[in-house]
């Protein structure tokens, strides 16, 4: 996050003072992290460990000279600490002010707004200002207590100062919580050193002596310091340092918590779908692995632990690496007859059932199929030991042996596909082999029996006829194949879109308007069932785009 954060105060001599900022630094970048275009010269870095570690560093800044009037209150850390993150190659840097002037400048007219014009109601909590000219701001004022200062409490504000309103604006969510538990930790500690010492010199009672007066005041009050360290307020000698890292986590996660993605284009249906899969935690972080077990499923519980998966971890484990290879190997294992069969299932939205003792294998053959079709028809369980329904998914993957239910022989429409071992051979060993790539021969190494009740139609589907063709094509490596099938799949996606559109969207529509529809898009009677099937794989974002414009129209 390339932005600089910073603890104020405000001082009963000096006024609002910057007491403690952290920035980040980059290889082959200036110091000013506001204003790059304003700096010469880059601060000296050093790389030590993997992980992020802190220590000092013998540099001491040029400082104007009004930083240099400073009381106790004011004062922090000096030099300051850095720690060094590798794995990222941003050094982070904490001092008692910002090293650059005019990054110094900009903190400052920060710091003198939160502390002064800037507040929020209540004159506790967040509030966001700031300009092109001296960045944007977000700030977070409270109050700590002291037992020697007037009102018996010292006003602080934690300052976020960035030149990009966008990000800071949209970071508010994340960072205002952290900003509320690092005060309220600060908060708790002071109130324990506050009780303890008005057990010993209770300051209400004191300052109602006529006897005090403005040239007495500071003595009378416990003490002759116009402001105490927030070390001393604290209790903790180590307050700073817990700043400093507490700054530096601040800054990162909330840093790798939005990442840019450069976009040739509109996003594609299926960049779209992993989209709306992320789901964010209350803390802004994205939750990769999701699983809901039933209580009532303790059999169901056990077939997970083994491998069985939902759609969105199954969808996560896919996206890791091509499949084509596997996708390629496995139709010249199969036989090709059987895989255009065992393929077109796939792509109209039949149930497709691996069942093997090999759960690599059946996970592999899964993760190959899921390759013809648009991320949004997927719903895939990997392995289970027990059969699932097909509105549940429309891969799974099954235990050797494990029967189907009658209703679902005599009325789901599916295909079995049985992994058996070939003749003479042995299966390999799962245990010796990764699970999400296979070797060239292991496709090979099986048998394979197909069986279904479904008649399928004579003709092919125009998508796999296209695929099969690529497929076949040797002279085309894996990684043109791949963008092939990521075309084909994106031009019948627009197709489905506009199916939709019709259909959805624009009322009822005679089956004469529909027959114009499928020739002007260029679909043809084979094509139909696939459409209606790919329309399920829309993105929520797209359907409640249409439905809703369409609504509005009416």
């Amino acid at each position: 996050m390339n932005a600089i954060i910073s603890m104020c105060h405000f001082c009963e001599l000096h006024g609002p003072r910057i007491l403690f900022c952290t920035q980040p630094f980059r290889p082959q970048e200036p110091r000013n992290e506001l204003d790059a275009e304003d700096s010469e010269s880059s601060y000296p870095r050093r790389v030590k460990s993997p992980s992020l570690s802190a220590d000092s560093h013998n540099v001491t800044p040029s400082l104007p000279s009004m930083k240099n009037d400073m009381c106790e209150g004011c004062y922090s850390v000096q030099p300051g600490y850095v720690s060094h993150d590798e794995e990222a190659h941003v050094s982070y840097v904490s001092t008692q002010h910002p090293y650059h002037p005019q990054v110094f400048s900009r903190i400052r007219q920060a710091c003198i707004r939160s502390l002064s014009c800037e507040v929020c109601p209540g004159r506790e909590g967040p509030i966001f200002f700031g300009d092109e000219q001296y960045g944007y701001v977000l700030s977070y004022t409270f109050y700590v207590e002291d037992s020697q200062a007037r009102g018996l409490q010292r006003s602080y504000s934690i300052v976020i100062v960035m030149m990009d309103k966008i990000y800071l604006l949209n970071s508010w969510p994340f960072l205002v919580p952290h900003l509320k538990t690092l005060k309220e930790n600060l908060q708790a500690r002071a109130h324990k050193v506050y009780t303890e010492e008005q057990a010993k010199c209770p300051q209400t009672t004191l300052r109602l002596n006529p006897s005090i007066n403005p040239a007495n005041f500071i003595q009378q009050r416990g003490g002759n310091k116009p402001a105490r360290s927030l070390v001393e307020l604290t209790g903790h000698k180590n307050v700073f340092k817990v700043l400093h890292f507490s700054f530096i986590w601040i800054l990162k996660a909330c840093g790798n918590r939005m990442t840019e993605t450069l976009l040739e284009g509109p996003p594609t249906e299926d960049s779209i779908i992993d989209m709306e899969k992320q789901e964010e935690t209350e803390e802004g972080f994205i939750k990769l692995y999701s699983r809901k077990i039933s209580e009532n499923q303790p059999e169901q519980v056990a077939s997970e632990d083994e491998g069985c998966i939902d759609s969105d971890v199954e969808q996560e484990y896919m996206s890791k690496a091509p499949f084509i290879k596997d996708l390629r190997l496995f139709r010249k294992a199969l036989g090709n007859s059987k895989f255009h069969t065992l393929a077109h299932h796939v792509l109209i939205g039949n149930q497709v059932i691996i069942s093997g003792a090999e759960k690599s294998q059946v996970k592999a053959i899964l993760a190959a199929l899921k390759m013809l079709l648009p991320k949004g028809c997927c719903r895939a369980i990997t392995y289970s030991n027990t059969y699932e329904e097909s509105w549940r998914c429309n891969f799974l993957g099954l235990a050797l042996n494990v029967p189907l239910p009658n209703h679902t022989m005599s009325t789901e429409m599916f295909i079995l596909v049985e992994v058996l071992k070939g003749e003479g051979e042995e299966a390999p060993d799962s245990s010796l082999e990764s699970e999400k790539s296979l070797t060239d021969n292991c496709f090979s190494s099986f048998n394979y029996r197909l069986s279904s009740p479904v008649q399928l139609p004579e003709k092919a589907p125009t998508v796999l006829q296209k695929m099969e063709m690529a497929l076949r094509n040797e002279n085309l490596s894996e990684e043109v194949v791949e963008q092939c099938f990521i075309c084909i799949k994106e031009e019948w996606m627009n197709k489905v879109k506009v199916l939709f559109k019709f259909t959805k969207a624009g009322g009822s529509r005679s089956k004469e308007d529909t027959e114009k529809l499928f020739k002007v898009v260029s679909a043809q009677e084979e094509d139909k069932q696939l459409l209606k099937f790919w329309m399920t794989g829309l993105s929520v974002q797209y359907r409640t785009h249409i439905l809703a414009s369409s609504k509005s129209q009416h």
